[in-house]
């Protein structure tokens, strides 16, 4: 009987996995991608328990009672959710989560400085998402990644690598932190101390885990963070987990806050909530586009004519994860750096972002297990990190100062304003200027112009209205 009157075998669910993600044109395979995407997790967990904090101390003040536990669950939902859009949407093994910088903004300036209520807060954040969602779809927002000048798209990769090994080496040692660079009066920084112990174990974890990235050996950052965490448990550095397992409770008392928020807009805050909006709308816009811009360049997506492909895509996803955010009671969700994690372990296909995304959603059944996890056990990693996207620099012409200038200017102010959206801005206004001085103005888009513009404007509006 012909083979014909048989059906075809079903695939496996592995098999579909590797053509959905296109594994083989991306030359990588299962093993590589999980492994990338648990790296990526373990590197940004973290944010499980400080993005909590931070918003804690902005809603108590307006909500009496514990709200922790409900801003986990919130964060870790919101972040699975904008993590698994960007996989499945755009195949980037970019991971998504409440942003730090823009957490502090929502609960110290906003609510605490500003105070506004955390309930009207939500809801710009909210509204910054359904305006994300239409600069995506009239193509704006990828239209600003290509207006980037290679050379800045470089620096801003090269930038994220300082900024990234900066927040591992400066944690601060009273919440877990390495505390190898700590501050000082007379040098603004200065070297910490060898006698605590979170440093010393930190700076083995560095050598640790450099000994497994010159070996090449296989998820060689993950087994450093786990390496680096059994290290300080083992000498007493950091406690043994109390627990494993915890059922976690619904944000019952965040959900939909957002859309409720705007019945406490009156006339005496409606100017700042304008201001708020435009605020979270700029930053995220701006840390969201240079995030992706120097992950992408270290893993090679950005192609010939400096353009990210399935950018939209991308950027959808990061309005979906914003705007699902702020339902949720969370402030805004954006790419994380920590995303490099994964691309520096072969993370290349958007199953990285899946398995990452799996995680962060079981995660906060697991809150008590993560919670021993220092994060000291992180600087190696993040160190590693660092050095892998520093080579970015290469690439810019630094012969060509009016290239150079502000390619410097960007990748020196990133980790210095713990902001990727403050070095973009003054690498944006020096380059037009610096090469309109050189003669070459012709080489300068029009695109270029309008945002360094746009950055100017920017800078003028944050001074007068937040001093």
């Amino acid at each position: 009987m012909s083979s014909d009157h048989y059906p075809p075998p079903n695939p496996s669910l592995k098999s579909r996995i590797t053509r959905y993600f296109k594994f083989e044109q991306l030359t990588t395979n299962f093993r590589t991608e999980t492994l990338a995407g648990i790296t990526t997790f373990m590197t940004m967990a973290y944010i499980l328990a400080v993005n909590p904090i931070i918003l804690s101390d902005a809603i108590y003040l307006n909500k009496p009672g514990d709200l922790f536990d409900q801003l986990v669950v919130a964060t870790g939902i919101s972040a699975a959710i904008g993590t698994l859009m960007m996989g499945l949407l755009a195949n980037y093994p970019f991971a998504q989560a409440p942003g730090m910088g823009l957490n502090a903004f929502f609960a110290y300036t906003v609510v605490l400085r500003l105070g506004i209520d955390w309930r009207l807060a939500l809801s710009s954040v909210f509204i910054e998402g359904l305006i994300f969602i239409g600069l995506t779809l009239s193509n704006i927002r990828r239209q600003i990644i290509t207006a980037i000048p290679m050379s800045l798209k470089n620096a801003t990769a090269a930038g994220i690598g300082l900024f990234i090994a900066y927040l591992g080496l400066a944690s601060n040692i009273e919440t877990g932190g390495a505390g190898i660079i700590v501050a000082n009066e007379v040098t603004k920084t200065a070297f910490g101390s060898l006698r605590e112990a979170p440093t010393l174990v930190a700076i083995a974890g560095i050598f640790v885990t450099s000994a497994f990235v010159v070996r090449r050996i296989k998820g060689a950052l993950l087994w450093g963070i786990l390496a680096t965490a059994i290290l300080g448990w083992i000498l007493g550095v950091t406690p043994l987990p109390q627990g494993i397992i915890e059922i976690p409770p619904f944000p019952t008392e965040l959900f939909a806050q957002a859309l409720f928020g705007v019945y406490n807009l009156n006339a005496d805050n409606f100017l700042d909530f304008l201001a708020v909006t435009f605020v979270f709308l700029f930053v995220d816009l701006f840390d969201t586009i240079g995030t992706l811009t120097g992950v992408a360049m270290k893993a090679g997506f950005i192609d010939e004519n400096g353009e990210l492909p399935r950018a939209n895509q991308a950027l959808m996803a990061d309005a979906i994860a914003t705007t699902s955010g702020a339902i949720l009671g969370t402030s805004s969700v954006t790419s994380y750096i920590e995303s490099a994690a994964g691309v520096a372990e072969g993370g290349r296909t958007g199953f990285t972002a899946v398995i990452t995304a799996i995680l962060l959603g079981l995660s906060i059944f697991f809150i008590p297990l993560l919670q021993a996890i220092p994060a000291y056990a992180t600087t190696p990693t993040l160190v590693i990190i660092g050095v892998l996207m520093l080579s970015s620099i290469s690439l810019i012409n630094w012969q060509d100062l009016a290239e150079a200038i502000p390619a410097f200017l960007t990748l020196f102010t990133i980790p210095l304003t713990f902001s990727i959206a403050e070095g973009l801005s003054i690498g944006f206004i020096s380059y037009p200027i610096l090469k309109t001085c050189q003669g070459k103005s012709h080489e300068v888009t029009l695109a270029t112009w309008i945002l360094a513009s746009v950055f100017v404007v920017r800078f003028v509006f944050m001074t007068l209205r937040f001093g």
